[in-house]
């Protein structure tokens, strides 16, 4: 399967695609397990491509050993990504997809999107909160839009399993101090391990947004912040919303804290 744009392909007639892809020149951003993430230009446009050569059957049956399914290429990717859309969530656009082969261990495959630019993540901007705190109108703002973003991924059948405030990118092209709470371009980014299905089941659920809240606990965010996330994360009126799901939010609170003690070695301060 070979999906690309038309111009590329008659740039490649006559070639291996596969071979031009895997051949480009580029930063590379992460090189692992048979998969590289890699941003280079093309007439002058800057993209982003996951190739895939493949994970080995060691990584595939120790994956199964734990009774998880492994990520065997980009199909994952290319169908979140239209997922994604599909619910209107911003995300990097799409350019390209690719597959070739029958072995699963060896599969070669690989995504191509456009590049953003004049960007910053969640994490990166949420950091410089405890210093310098943004303005209400701009942390309500930010609040509602990843809530209501978690909410649509999961009505839509999926979970991210990496949701983290670094895969949140924020649109920063007028300045970080010029930001309009009223016209957030905010983009889901790191879509490789993204689980769809018909409905998600209440641990995924549980995982996104722990791994939300863990992110965040360093944000200097206050009850009534964690609290207007709640409202906009289940659509309805706070109390109604706290009374039905209590303990969801129970293991979401526990499941974070536990994540920032492993990865920090001591207590969060959490606001709740």
């Amino acid at each position: 399967m070979l999906v690309l744009p038309e111009d590329w392909t008659k740039r490649w007639a006559g070639k291996d695609v596969f071979e031009q892809l895997f051949s480009l020149e580029g930063k590379v951003y992460k090189e692992k397990q048979g998969r590289k993430t890699l941003r280079f230009a093309l007439d002058g446009r800057h993209y982003f491509a996951k190739l895939h050569r493949g994970v080995g059957w060691r990584e595939i049956i120790k994956h199964l050993l734990q009774w998880r399914l492994p990520v065997l290429g980009a199909q994952n990717e290319w169908q979140a990504i239209q997922r994604l859309q599909q619910g209107g969530i911003k995300t990097l656009p799409l350019v390209g997809y690719g597959r070739k082969g029958w072995n699963p261990a060896r599969l070669k495959s690989f995504v191509i999107t456009e590049a953003l630019t004049d960007t910053i993540s969640l994490e990166n901007l949420c950091r410089k909160w405890l210093k310098k705190p943004p303005t209400y109108a701009l942390k309500r703002a930010l609040i509602t839009e990843v809530a209501t973003m978690a909410r649509t991924l999961h009505e839509h059948g999926m979970n991210h399993r990496d949701f983290y405030l670094c895969h949140f990118l924020l649109d920063v092209s007028q300045g970080v101090d010029n930001i309009d709470p009223r016209r957030l371009g905010l983009y889901l980014i790191d879509l490789h391990r993204v689980q769809i299905r018909g409905r998600i089941p209440w641990r995924w659920r549980v995982k996104d947004i722990a791994g939300l809240y863990f992110s965040s606990m360093d944000a200097g965010l206050t009850p009534r912040d964690v609290l207007r996330f709640v409202r906009a994360y289940w659509n309805k009126p706070l109390p109604t919303a706290v009374k039905e799901n209590k303990a969801f939010w129970l293991d979401v609170e526990k499941r974070a804290i536990s994540l920032y003690r492993k990865i920090h070695k001591k207590n969060p301060t959490v606001p709740l």
